[in-house]
């Protein structure tokens, strides 16, 4: 099994979960993923950014480019 095929088989079964994203530029955003493809863009419902200062900025309904993604952390189980 490939990096790529391993990756979206975690993303399917993190389909109503919620993750945490890490993204370029240090921004860090936690909500439940409601979708994906395969350039690894995410729909997340829900979400919020997470602060430096522990505060949180609510989102709702965002869609975030794959290419802007540098990790995704998956429902521990």
């Amino acid at each position: 099994m490939s990096d790529a095929d391993m990756t979206l088989n975690i993303l399917q079964g993190s389909i109503g979960r919620t993750v945490l994203i890490k993204l370029k530029g240090g921004r860090t955003i936690r909500g439940t993923l409601k979708g994906y493809d395969h350039h690894m863009n995410l729909l997340l419902e829900g979400s919020e950014e997470l602060r430096e200062d522990g505060a949180s900025n609510k989102l709702g309904v965002i869609v975030i480019r794959g290419d802007n993604v540098v990790l995704i952390s998956p429902p521990a189980d």
